[in-house]
């Protein structure tokens, strides 16, 4: 019994320890353009000139092809890591936001605009 008391102790401190990662949001109104090649991936560019990716939470073939419209309510401009979603013009389907981070050097020239 000491033995598991001890065994819980160890490990309630080390989960006490873990780093908690920030969430990152972006507002919408700073988009200055979105995509999707694969239908996995959305790349925004910001207007502060910055490139995030974010990882879709599943597959979102029909990005690839139509625009989209943010489910956000109507006062709210934020979308933030893992919480919102958007509907797919046309089809219709509805894609989960992933999380954001920010496109290396080679990432953003890969999805720069041709």
């Amino acid at each position: 019994m000491k033995t598991l008391m001890t065994a819980l102790m160890v490990a309630g401190a080390v989960f006490a320890a873990a780093p908690v990662s920030a969430k990152t949001c972006i507002d919408t109104r700073d988009i200055v353009s979105s995509k999707s090649e694969d239908g996995k991936v959305m790349v925004f560019e910001m207007k502060n000139g910055q490139t995030l990716l974010n990882r879709l939470q599943g597959l979102c073939p029909d990005l690839r092809y139509n625009g989209f419209v943010w489910q956000l309510p109507s006062s709210d401009t934020k979308v933030c890591d893992n919480e919102k979603s958007f509907q797919v013009l046309q089809s219709g389907q509805v894609c989960m936001i992933g999380a954001f981070e920010p496109a290396t050097g080679k990432q953003a020239m890969s999805v720069a605009p041709r």
